[in-house]
């Protein structure tokens, strides 16, 4: 029985994720992971230490 509990619960949150992404703009991840993967580089170059202070 909780086998096709959670496989309803699973295929009830999976439709309604394809309903909101056809249907509302969602941001894309991928652009918003290196967006922010950028922004953590750009920071840590500023903050790193430099070898001559070593």
């Amino acid at each position: 029985m909780g086998l096709f509990r959670g496989s309803f619960f699973f295929l009830l949150g999976m439709s309604c994720g394809i309903y909101i992404d056809q249907n509302y703009d969602m941001p894309k991840i991928k652009q918003l992971a290196d967006t922010w993967l950028f922004k953590a580089k750009k920071i840590e170059e500023t903050y790193r230490k430099s070898k001559d202070e070593e």
